[in-house]
């Protein structure tokens, strides 16, 4: 799904990878493969958010509520990236699941349009499995609109994280 920003809502709750000392990082990993494991057992984006920092090719944004993690999204952003020109690419994001999962989704779709915004770009790109319904209707309503539509398979065929009460944004290219 894509949408063109202008302005964001900024997210006080939001900081970055890259702003973080080496101390703080290694909690934030922590915080992340907790998140990750919840939604689906052994999912850890580890990599994915060191590469990232590591090749300059985007940030990671991080949601807070009370010092505690709700929320993240690895983003590629701009030329040389999976994004491309002008556009931040969140490759993978999870609000913690509960109560306020949907809240803290929303947050994160703050997060990501502000950190876009302020590296300049102009347009998100995200991908959302259908199957996870109110994280869909959520982007929907922010004024997100479908680019490409995909069909995935599992085997053994289970669902995975791929459930209506799953707020998960992966790489659907």
């Amino acid at each position: 799904m894509t949408k063109k920003i202008g302005h964001a809502r900024r997210a006080p709750t939001v900081s970055k990878y890259s702003e973080l000392r080496h101390d703080q990082r290694e909690e934030c990993l922590r915080a992340c493969r907790e998140s990750t494991d919840v939604v689906y057992e052994g999912l850890d984006l580890q990599q994915e958010i060191q590469a990232v920092a590591k090749y300059n090719h985007g940030d990671t944004a991080f949601v807070w509520k009370d010092s505690k993690l709700i929320a993240f999204a690895v983003c590629h952003c701009g030329p040389g990236t999976e994004a491309g020109n002008g556009t931040c690419y969140v490759k993978f994001g999870v609000a913690r699941s509960g109560v306020a999962a949907g809240e803290a989704f929303d947050l994160l779709l703050d997060g990501c349009e502000s950190m876009a915004l302020d590296k300049g770009l102009s347009q998100i790109e995200a991908g959302v499995s259908l199957a996870r319904r109110d994280a869909y209707q959520r982007m929907r309503a922010r004024g997100f609109r479908t680019a490409i539509q995909g069909v995935t398979m599992h085997k053994p065929d289970e669902a995975r994280y791929s459930r209506r009460d799953v707020f998960v944004i992966d790489d659907w290219r």
